[in-house]
């Protein structure tokens, strides 16, 4: 049952491949600018400031990376639990103002993973074992688990589970506007009210795919906005990705269909199009950050372990200056096609 339902899903995406005209993959190039005046007390002996770098992989190439401003120091780091990297600075010297500008250009190509093989491997559980654990706001035990397993019952194969759950995600989540940022991710109370951003969305799928043997992990970034040039500032986004024995990681992005659904005012059976491609594809218009959650930073933040890492942070002699997403840090970021 499980290989028929694999096959019949490969004619499906087949179509969706036609449908997108997605046979090569899309790219897009732009210069992004990062700009700070830091919103720190006059009065701050030790200022730090962390920021997501984005670093070159297969499906982007980062380069003429430009940093500039009136901090005491500056490096580049990656944290040791999942290999982020991070831009830190800081402000050792009472000043008034604390800036930074930090420019990159960016060519991101489309990302498409639909060649998926007929029988499925073993997986190895210790290899992947980081990409099955609980973390504080998405457990894998309880209610989790329980609506995990009611709705991948019968079903055994990876690649069935994790379309089973994206498919629930589609059908019985929404995206809520009036959540901040990306949201928080908190698992049991989304499953409860059912609406939430990315990072709600997508914090779900990773609990619940884990819950039932599907490593999976959020990928945190940030958007890429239509036009030739404008404002980024809030275009955070994350996606998530499940692990499939044999062949590798597989992008998902349910809370995208289900953000189109909302702007197009389309009805559930009216979104089949957007639903197929998102299932094991993510559109060119992305930069991907890092992942993992519940994070100490490098070097380590002093405030406490840090939900994800998609926004700026900055601590003022150890203490947050700022939530989860930092808007009042006092940055903007802005982009220019190429």
């Amino acid at each position: 049952m499980a290989n028929k339902e694999i096959k019949w899903s490969i004619l499906g995406l087949a179509v969706v491949l036609l449908l997108f005209n997605v046979s090569e993959a899309k790219e897009k190039a732009i210069e992004v600018t990062f700009k700070l005046n830091l919103k720190a007390p006059e009065n701050s002996k030790e200022v730090g400031l962390w920021i997501p770098y984005p670093v070159s992989d297969e499906n982007q190439i980062i380069e003429d990376v430009r940093i500039d401003g009136n901090y005491s120091s500056r490096g580049v780091y990656k944290e040791k639990e999942f290999g982020n990297s991070i831009l830190y600075t800081e402000w050792k010297n009472l000043t008034k103002e604390r800036t930074l500008t930090y420019t990159f250009k960016i060519r991101r190509k489309e990302v498409v993973k639909k060649d998926f093989p007929n029988d499925e491997q073993p997986l190895n559980k210790k290899e992947f074992a980081k990409f099955l654990m609980p973390t504080s706001l998405g457990p894998t035990s309880g209610k989790v688990k329980e609506t995990a397993e009611n709705i991948t019952r019968g079903k055994k194969t990876t690649f069935v589970k994790a379309r089973a759950i994206y498919d629930w995600i589609v059908d019985n989540m929404y995206r809520d506007p009036q959540i901040k940022g990306c949201g928080i991710g908190d698992v049991e109370r989304l499953l409860e009210s059912l609406g939430g951003k990315c990072g709600d969305i997508h914090s779900v799928y990773v609990a619940l795919a884990r819950s039932v043997g599907v490593p999976a992990r959020e990928i945190f970034g940030i958007r890429i906005p239509k036009g030739k040039e404008g404002d980024m500032t809030k275009a955070q986004h994350c996606w998530a990705e499940f692990y499939l024995p044999g062949y590798g990681w597989v992008p998902v992005d349910p809370s995208d269909v289900r953000k189109i659904m909302l702007e197009k005012k389309l009805n559930l059976g009216e979104e089949r199009d957007y639903r197929e491609y998102y299932f094991g594809a993510v559109d060119e218009n992305r930069i991907a950050y890092g992942m993992g959650r519940n994070l100490i930073l490098n070097p380590p933040q002093r405030d406490g372990n840090l939900n994800y890492f998609m926004y700026p942070y900055a601590e003022a002699d150890g203490k947050a200056l700022d939530d989860l997403f930092g808007f009042n840090l006092g940055y903007t970021i802005s982009f220019k096609e190429l």
